[in-house]
């Protein structure tokens, strides 16, 4: 079955050529113009990956990002105009997953998008055993289910990989650029202030249990089983 993506642009020509891109690499790709038939759309495509655009009318893609974030982990990729750092930060903070600046090229879109994919379906690191668990805390990397006293917590495909990374590497302090590199990529334009962001964000998800992700001052963090 093809993944299938819901694109949000309120310029026609620009969403023509985008969607082309991703039908010729086997998406199933469905359309918006605006943010508010973006919600729409999304309760009824139920996509595998939501590309959106941030200047739109009736609803600006940060907003349509907060709405389907508040609800869904689904992956979410930001397409905008502005390269400004606070902007991408804010983005982050929303949680979209990555974020690309126009212009750009759409077979680099395209790329990014299978890459991201690859991210949320399989797992890049390797396991000993598919169920990780500390304190109340489960991680099930089959599944890429994280269950905190037997409740099902929702994660972003950034966070599912960064706990997933901070996991498999339990005492060995990451350095902020280890982290941008395996989980954002090398081609990554922004700073370490969203690593810091997304450990903020995973922490306050993972409660009392956060306290296994300790801060290496002027470094990075390490995981610790036992604290």
């Amino acid at each position: 079955m093809n993944r299938k993506v819901l694109l949000v642009e309120d310029e026609q020509r620009i969403r023509e050529v985008i969607a082309d891109y991703f039908i010729q690499n086997d998406w199933e790709v469905h359309e918006a113009d605006n943010g508010k038939d973006a919600l729409t759309w999304f309760d009824f495509v139920q996509p595998d990956l939501l590309i959106l655009d941030i200047m739109m009318p009736k609803l600006d893609g940060f907003e349509v990002c907060r709405q389907i974030r508040s609800r869904s982990a689904v992956p979410i990729i930001l397409l905008t105009a502005k390269s400004g750092e606070h902007d991408k930060l804010y983005g982050f903070e929303l949680g979209a997953d990555d974020y690309v600046t126009k212009p750009f090229s759409p077979k680099v879109l395209v790329a990014r998008a299978n890459t991201l994919m690859k991210r949320v379906e399989g797992n890049h690191w390797p396991v000993e055993t598919h169920m990780r668990k500390f304190g109340s805390a489960v991680l099930n990397t089959l599944a890429h289910r994280l269950e905190v006293n037997h409740t099902e917590v929702e994660l972003t495909p950034k966070e599912y990989d960064l706990l997933l990374l901070l996991v498999s590497n339990k005492g060995v302090v990451i350095s902020r650029d280890t982290i941008l590199n395996r989980i954002w990529g090398i081609e990554f334009e922004g700073d370490s202030r969203v690593v810091d962001t997304h450990i903020k964000k995973l922490r306050s998800k993972l409660g009392y249990d956060s306290r296994h992700i300790r801060t290496v001052i002027g470094t990075g963090y390490k995981f610790e089983e036992e604290t």
